[in-house]
């Protein structure tokens, strides 16, 4: 089972940005495909939005707009350049080179999506009161493997303070509310119903 965190960057993100960023995720799945790397990229597209969701120094240089395309690709070769296959490189400086850095968590998370859809792995988003130890973090892969019915599960893991403790799974149009918040809410409805 895959894990990977990220804040959901993806809320401020116009329906623009997800259609620009289509015609890229569908040109790099082609490729990965070609070479037999498309689970490698997926995990690098992972990867690559935990630093550009955490880092705000890599984020505004990438979307700057003084800093020149020429510049941006320096930046990419020296940050990632070692640490991703040269066709994620390639589509990075293709970004770049058409002042679309903008796009770039769209354009990893929407690789994901069809990485997904293709591979037939269902997603699972999950927020948790706080952050999950390793230990955890399996013993709900497993629970949440058991839910969707498959091993084929990509956990998304957020933390979401709100929650007053456990956690909310989400598959699909499926929530199952585990939180503490969420129990409290059932029983004032239960409460509700018997007054």
């Amino acid at each position: 089972v895959d894990r990977f965190h990220h804040q959901k960057f993806g809320e401020r993100l116009m329906p623009l940005l997800n259609s620009l960023a289509t015609p890229y995720a569908e040109a790099l799945l082609q490729v990965t495909e070609s070479r037999s790397e498309s689970e490698t990229v997926a995990d690098q597209c992972k990867q690559l939005l935990d630093v550009w969701q955490n880092s705000a120094d890599f984020r505004d240089a990438m979307v700057s707009p003084v800093l020149e395309p020429e510049a941006k690709k320096k930046v990419l070769q020296s940050l990632v350049g070692e640490q991703v296959t040269p066709s994620l490189l390639n589509l990075l400086k293709v970004l770049a080179d058409r002042q679309r850095l903008l796009a770039f968590d769209a354009v990893m998370l929407r690789y994901l999506e069809l990485y997904r859809e293709q591979q037939g792995i269902t997603l699972a988003q999950v927020r948790s009161a706080q952050t999950l130890s390793e230990v955890q973090q399996a013993a709900l892969s497993k629970k949440v493997q058991a839910m969707a019915g498959t091993a084929k599960v990509d956990i998304d893991l957020s933390v979401d303070p709100s929650l007053i403790g456990g956690f909310v799974v989400s598959l699909g149009s499926q929530v199952i509310d585990a939180s503490l918040a969420g129990q409290v809410r059932r029983l004032g409805l239960a409460l509700a119903k018997a007054s």
